[in-house]
């Protein structure tokens, strides 16, 4: 058995154990919370009880007698209640009454009439003025016959006269009991079968960053001598690690799967597009027909190709936890350079692309990615522009950030694409050509300012137009004045 599945299986033997002490302790507390519950009915009903005697115990002297025929009816009344699924049928509570001296006056059973009850603790507490209760067994033998009894006194011209004495049978409520320890281990052995199903599925998943730490150990071990900074540094790196391929391992299906739904949506209309020409050009057409045909063909080829080829970008860029090197960046000759490319592009429908004056800014980043992600802005910029229109490269410097805008003055963003716009794969019509792109230039734009610990927002200008904005951490904040 390898040292991962020991630790595995060490996991669900804690887990079991935990759950197990966790039941014990959780049944072993049912019965006193159902005894609490009981006893505090049994309080309430004594002192009912010692307040109707009072009421016919006027002269001084404590009458009893009234609860007998009371008693009597009662225990011959028959009923059904449905408690729960338990069905009740008749009345077992007891009361006992005793006078001044805790001698039986009353007993609704009539088994202990005129015997001395003055040592039975409930009866000598409740004839002090105190709170008294005890519970015990009919059957000295026999616990299953232990009865709750709660005694309140009876006090005439604030006298106390006597007690009564109001007892439950316990196996009265034990059904309850039972009951609910049936139930509560029900749940938890659900629940550790859950959980042992469920720890099962994703082993495959979990057990793997055990791994790493057990490569420290024996990292640890081979040491010849003991550098604790060196030995921090690399628990650190480990526990780094494991916690990176655990990450990757619970999102890595759930990605894999959108990413295949999402790319297989995306190449069904060019290579439908690309059959259905293949399948006319077998027919015979003029030239002209059969040039356009072709064309086709080529065209919808080179939007797959494009397509898979910023698709292994993106991924091969979501896959970089951070960035490998890094070097301080200007982003003002950045961006003339930028400007200065994209003419070109912008010529064959008169877009312009103005850099507005101002201070240069530093940032510390990978210089490619940054030209890259800027350089994708002004596409989406270009392509959203009216004929004639001009495309705006701002810099504004914070005391914390450098913010690059690029802003156009297209028709904006509608308002069911503001909260899609970086998503894979979704792309908007332009104005000119009514053509959609493969949808992932601003996706690639957000992962560079992720991996620069800064963010990309799109949105519409006050003033029409869109306005995109890369805010990346400035290196140098100046200096406090």
């Amino acid at each position: 058995m390898s040292k991962r599945t020991r630790i595995f299986i060490g996991i669900l033997l804690a887990y079991a154990i935990g759950v197990g002490l966790l039941m014990l302790r959780l049944l072993g507390d049912i019965d006193p919370r159902y005894r609490e519950s009981a006893e505090e009915s049994l309080v309430e009903t004594a002192h009912l009880l010692a307040a109707t005697l009072e009421n016919g115990s006027r002269d001084g002297t404590l009458q009893a007698d009234a609860l007998r025929p009371v008693f009597q009816s009662l225990y011959a009344r028959r009923f059904k209640a449905d408690i729960f699924g338990f069905e009740k049928t008749r009345v077992e509570l007891r009361v006992i009454v005793v006078d001044r001296a805790g001698r039986v006056m009353f007993d609704s059973q009539a088994r202990h009439e005129g015997e001395d009850y003055s040592a039975w603790r409930d009866v000598r507490l409740a004839l002090t003025g105190a709170y008294g209760a005890r519970t015990t067994a009919d059957v000295d033998t026999d616990p299953r016959s232990s009865v709750m009894y709660v005694a309140a006194p009876i006090r005439v011209d604030n006298q106390i006269v006597g007690a009564v004495s109001v007892g439950k049978p316990v196996q009265s409520f034990g059904q309850f009991v039972d009951a609910a320890r049936r139930k509560t281990m029900l749940v938890g052995a659900t629940s550790v079968v859950a959980v042992l199903l469920l720890a099962v599925i994703v082993s495959a998943w979990l057990v793997r960053p055990f791994g790493v730490i057990a490569d420290y150990v024996r990292y640890v071990r081979a040491q010849r001598s003991f550098s604790l900074p060196r030995l921090g540094r690399r628990a650190l790196g480990a526990i780094g690690a494991a916690y990176d391929e655990m990450r990757d391992a619970l999102a890595g299906r759930n990605y894999v799967a959108d990413y295949v739904q999402t790319l297989t949506h995306e190449v069904k209309s060019p290579l439908s597009a690309i059959r259905g020409a293949a399948e006319l050009l077998q027919e015979p057409m003029p030239d002209a027909d059969r040039a356009r045909f072709a064309g086709n063909i080529v065209r919808e080829t080179q939007r797959i190709q494009e397509l898979v080829d910023h698709m292994m970008e993106l991924t091969a860029l979501e896959s970089r936890r951070s960035l490998d090197a890094t070097e301080p960046v200007a982003l003002r000759p950045l961006l003339a350079e930028l400007a200065a490319s994209a003419e070109a592009a912008g010529a064959a429908r008169a877009v312009r692309v103005d850099v507005q004056p101002g201070n240069d800014a530093i940032v510390e980043g990978d210089a490619f990615l940054l030209r890259r992600a800027i350089a994708n802005l002004i596409d989406n910029a270009l392509d959203f522009s009216p004929a004639g229109g001009t495309v705006t490269l701002g810099l504004t410097a914070q005391r914390r950030t450098v913010d690059v805008t690029v802003r156009d003055r297209g028709p904006g963003i509608p308002d069911y694409a503001e909260d899609k716009v970086f998503e894979k794969f979704y792309s908007l019509a332009r104005p000119h050509s009514r053509k959609k792109s493969t949808g992932l230039g601003l996706a690639f734009v957000h992962e560079i300012a992720e991996l620069h610990q800064g963010r990309v927002t799109l949105a519409n200008a006050a003033d029409g137009g869109a306005l995109a904005t890369l805010s990346l951490p400035r290196l140098e904040a100046p200096a406090a004045s």
